[in-house]
């Protein structure tokens, strides 16, 4: 008599832990790059974080008279590029554990590690900027700023749009989330996409805070609002 086992599926109440909670992660991430902000500005007066695009004399004098917030905002964006990129891979996995079965996930992967890494870049260029050797070349600190905003701006929100794109497309399709918040960010994706035309186009540089502060701020609603898990349409196991 031949008997037939059937494969074993694991119990509903046996779940293995999926890392870290992905909006305590995002949470992390956005009070980093916020607190970096208050700081340079409070120890700068605001002028650590004006726009690089002036003279070469007027970003050596600014770097010379505020060095040491250009320095702390340097080392704080340093930092919170890494919870970044523990959000990323926290997602993925949580993507992988609701079967996901998009390309939605490795796009988000892909996005989410560019993001974090042109962060990282963008922190240690400017750290590089205020330090006392460069100080008597100020078209190399001129060079400098213009390589650390660009990594900071164009290249970190363009990733961080496509983060947000595959997080909010597959929860929009699959109805993981609520409807107007995957429209949200939708909406948030497509202006970090868009983003690259400030490169040509100044005036579009407002599309840089919205996609960046937009962007996490939606990754970390997300993060506590989508689920850990899905329920099975399978009717039962058979023995």
């Amino acid at each position: 008599m031949t008997q037939t086992l059937a494969p074993a599926t694991p119990s509903p109440g046996s779940r293995r832990p999926g890392g870290p909670h992905p909006g305590v992660v995002a949470l992390v991430a956005l009070l980093l790059t916020l607190l970096g902000l208050i700081v340079g500005a409070a120890m700068s007066k605001g002028h650590a974080l004006e726009s690089p695009f002036t003279s070469s004399a007027r970003i050596a004098d600014r770097i010379d008279h505020y060095r040491s917030a250009t320095r702390v905002m340097a080392w704080i964006q340093v930092g919170s590029a890494v919870p970044l990129g523990i959000l990323t891979a926290t997602l993925y996995v949580r993507q992988l554990r609701l079967r996901v079965q998009v390309p939605g996930p490795v796009i988000g992967v892909y996005g989410g590690f560019l993001a974090s890494t042109m962060l990282m870049v963008s922190g240690l260029i400017g750290w590089v900027a205020s330090r006392h050797e460069l100080a008597a070349d100020p078209s190399v600190l001129h060079a400098l700023t213009f390589l650390s905003f660009i990594t900071g701006s164009v290249g970190f929100v363009l990733g961080m749009g496509l983060l947000v794109a595959g997080v909010a497309v597959p929860a929009h399709l699959l109805r993981l989330l609520p409807r107007w918040l995957t429209w949200i960010g939708l909406v948030v994706a497509v202006c970090c996409e868009l983003s690259f035309v400030a490169m040509v186009v100044q005036p579009v540089q407002f599309l840089f805070p919205i996609g960046r502060f937009g962007g996490l701020l939606w990754l970390v609603v997300a993060g506590y609002m989508l689920p850990a898990s899905r329920p099975t349409t399978e009717a039962g196991a058979t023995a």
